[in-house]
């Protein structure tokens, strides 16, 4: 489940991205409820996953609060990203 999680935190800041690029016009104003939409679904989707992965995970309040910020915040999903490698990479071998 945290492999389908950080497919969608990346998913979901990337159509944060996009939508911050039609508000400042780099986008064509066209596409705004096709993305709005899309962004939507995946903000929605991306909460759930995010309440039950940290409980499977064990996630500290501070770990999901830090998530959840990330989730707002513009680019921060690439922080977010080098966190849930790292968790998904916790307790498993390294290849040699």
């Amino acid at each position: 489940m945290l492999s389908l999680f950080r497919a969608l935190s990346f998913a979901e800041g990337v159509s944060y991205v996009m939508i911050l690029s039609i508000s400042m016009g780099l986008l064509s104003r066209d596409y705004v409820s096709m993305i709005g939409m899309t962004h939507g679904i995946l903000f929605m989707i991306y909460l759930v996953l995010l309440a039950l992965v940290s409980e499977k995970e064990g996630w500290s309040k501070q770990a999901r609060g830090g998530l959840f910020i990330a989730s707002i915040v513009p680019f921060a999903f690439i922080g977010a990203e080098l966190f849930l490698r790292k968790s998904s990479l916790k307790g498993k071998p390294l290849a040699s």
